[in-house]
């Protein structure tokens, strides 16, 4: 197992590094009123009050962004020269290209070919050159690394990475500054850089000022729990893809949390939550109807889960859920098989 361990103060200047490039997203409150117009009767004054942390806001459309720029900024010259590879199913793809861009390098994404079209449409068009292969992340990533070990691409991993988690740790900051009284944070969980990240930054946080900290929540699809089972039983397990990929939540079918991110997760997160595929169909309507985000399905998961699992969860006044992304394929609409 991984022995690198977030600081805070790698979260700062992963803060600072990543200013004026990654954006500092809106958390906005839900309205419980409508919420019941929407369908969701049982919202009542003794209800939770939710609060929705953004991340559709970003430039690349997820928080994608705070960990891909905070990793490529720390490349030499010589590095940036030679280019950087990654190997995404969409939004991290977005995340490099952009960030390559913005700096100078070559991008080359290695992408799943069930990868929605919008992704990969928007990938090339911020000047990646991608390479399609199967569904399996394993088989992604194997071919980014003899690509990378061929032309000497420094390699950009979508969750397995100190700088990666220290920059999706910005995140987690934002929310406690910008609503100090939160009881209770959930996040998106995959290969486990964003939940780990966040929980890191929040704790941390929470820790340097001698204060109370929010519980950190992990949010993954029943068809998908790979996550889920590993925190339950304390050890690393992987899924075969032909059952995470069933799962109409593109950027949560990662086969295994990454090292790094298990060993912060088992340290920091509170616990993980598995949610159904019709409430994450749901969850993206009525955060449409409610407050006009369109959210992919991995996004909506977190609200997902506020509504429909609230007994699961630690009782909370107040919840943040991430809206880790909104780059849905607009032919595919909620209920995207063929990108399953």
């Amino acid at each position: 197992m991984a022995t690198a361990i977030i600081t805070w103060n790698e979260i700062h200047a992963a803060r600072r590094r990543i200013a004026g490039v990654a954006v500092r997203t809106p958390l906005l409150r839900l309205d419980p009123a409508r919420l019941r117009q929407a369908g969701l009767a049982k919202v009542d004054e003794s209800a939770p009050v939710i609060y929705v942390k953004d991340e559709s806001a970003q430039p690349v459309g997820s928080f994608k962004l705070r960990g891909a720029y905070n990793k490529i900024a720390q490349l030499s010259a010589e590095q940036l020269q030679r280019g950087v590879i990654t190997y995404s199913s969409g939004n991290h793809a977005q995340g490099v290209a952009y960030a390559a861009r913005a700096l100078g390098a070559k991008a080359v994404v290695v992408m799943p070919s069930n990868t929605p079209l919008v992704k990969r449409a928007a990938t090339l068009a911020l000047g990646a050159e991608v390479v399609v292969v199967g569904p399996a992340s394993t088989e992604r990533r194997q071919r980014a690394e003899e690509l990378s070990a061929t032309y000497g691409y420094t390699m950009v991993p979508p969750y397995d990475d100190p700088a990666i988690v220290a920059g999706q740790a910005s995140c987690g900051v934002e929310i406690v500054e910008q609503l100090p009284d939160v009881e209770l944070v959930l996040s998106p969980v995959s290969g486990g850089g964003l939940l780990s990240g966040v929980a890191a930054g929040i704790k941390l946080q929470a820790e340097a000022a001698g204060v109370p900290s929010p519980q950190v929540w992990g949010c993954e699809p029943e068809l998908a729990a790979d996550a889920a089972e590993s925190f339950r039983t304390r050890s690393l397990v992987e899924w075969p893809a032909e059952k995470t990929t069933r799962t109409i939540c593109d950027g949560l079918r990662t086969q295994s949390l990454g090292n790094l991110n298990f060993e912060l997760i088992l340290r920091f997160v509170d616990g993980v939550v598995t949610v159904r595929e019709e409430e994450i169909q749901t969850a993206m309507r009525i955060l449409l109807e409610t407050a006009s985000l369109v959210a992919e399905p991995s996004g909506a998961i977190t609200l997902a889960a506020a509504l429909f699992h609230a007994a699961e969860l630690p009782k909370a006044n107040k919840v943040a859920v991430i809206l880790s992304g909104g780059n849905l394929d607009p032919k595919s609409g909620a209920s995207a098989k063929e990108n399953a």
